[in-house]
């Protein structure tokens, strides 16, 4: 995949997760990155032209969806999906050099960083006073700009670095296998399909009657189109009022994928589209790959029946 954008607003500051995501994208490498304080600031900035990209989390594996991103997209901006990016997720204790763990009386960090990490925390540091910052960053940030043997920081490998912390000990989040999805954003464009692809939509009820969702997911399960999410989320317009936000396999350029989104938008309220863009995985690529030459080689077949039309 390549990107003709210059400039790419992130969530920020420098040495977050979503830095250390977007700068594993080899295509981006080019880029003028543009830190943002707040997700809302990094959506600001690309609806507004300052930025040609935004990059942010949409999705964690253990505090699942992030609410700032999935609202904005679905009531306040028109933004479309250009990728997205599963990166794993570990956090490491971090303090400033000559600093020992028994030292530690305040470890800082994002609460969401904290609550993952507090099986650690209550056996390693059961008396530390806990600290919530701006974002896991930002707590490494100040310290490094303020150093305190007696505070320790809860932040990726790459804010120890960028801010001169020395890292106590790693990976000290209860769940391993903890993973963030993160999605690119423009104004406009749909990639192009690659074999492996992932569409997301919302679509919105006209009214809370029985049958509703069955009515939308059945024009799915006609189609044999397998979701990867399902979601509802409030409208904001009153209580029991909501939407579905909704990830399903294929794109949008597949004839069964537009076939299905017709036939949506003609029978509920509305339908928002979100982005059809290339699939993240370990084995996206391979997939893609396989996706192809079946696609060359079910051309050629058609072409050598066709061949024969008099």
């Amino acid at each position: 995949m390549t990107t003709s954008a210059t400039s790419i607003a992130y969530f920020g500051p420098a040495g977050t997760f979503t830095e250390e995501a977007l700068l594993g994208e080899p295509d981006y490498a080019g880029c003028s990155l543009v830190p943002c304080r707040t997700i809302t600031a990094v959506l600001d900035a690309v609806a507004g032209g300052t930025s040609d990209l935004g990059f942010v989390p949409i999705e964690n594996a253990i505090d699942g969806t992030v609410n700032t991103t999935i609202d904005g997209l679905v009531f306040d901006y028109d933004l479309l999906v250009q990728r997205e990016v599963v990166a794993d997720i570990h956090l490491h204790l971090m303090a400033p050099s000559g600093t020992q763990i028994a030292d530690v009386r305040q470890v800082m960090s994002f609460p969401v960083a904290l609550a993952q990490c507090q099986k650690y925390l209550s056996e390693k540091l059961p008396n530390a006073e806990q600290v919530a910052a701006n974002s896991t960053a930002d707590a490494a940030r100040s310290l490094g700009e303020n150093p305190e043997r007696r505070t320790a920081a809860i932040a990726p490998r790459l804010a120890a670095k960028l801010y001169g912390l020395s890292i106590l000990d790693e990976d000290v989040e209860d769940h391993p296998e903890n993973q963030t999805r993160f999605v690119s954003l423009a104004t406009s464009g749909v990639p192009a399909p690659t074999g492996h692809d992932r569409t997301s939509i919302v679509c919105f009820q006209d009214a809370d009657r029985p049958g509703s969702l069955h009515t939308i997911l059945g024009q799915f399960s006609a189609r044999g189109i397998n979701l990867t999410k399902l979601e509802s989320r409030p409208t904001k317009r009153g209580l029991g009022d909501y939407c579905f936000v909704i990830d399903l396999e294929g794109h949008l350029a597949d004839e069964v994928v537009a076939d299905c989104l017709r036939d949506l938008h003609a029978t509920v309220s509305s339908v928002k589209f979100l982005g059809s863009y290339p699939a993240a995985g370990i084995e996206a690529r391979a997939l893609r790959r396989e996706a192809r030459e079946a696609w060359h080689e079910a051309d050629r077949w058609l072409s050598e029946l066709r061949a024969q039309i008099h």
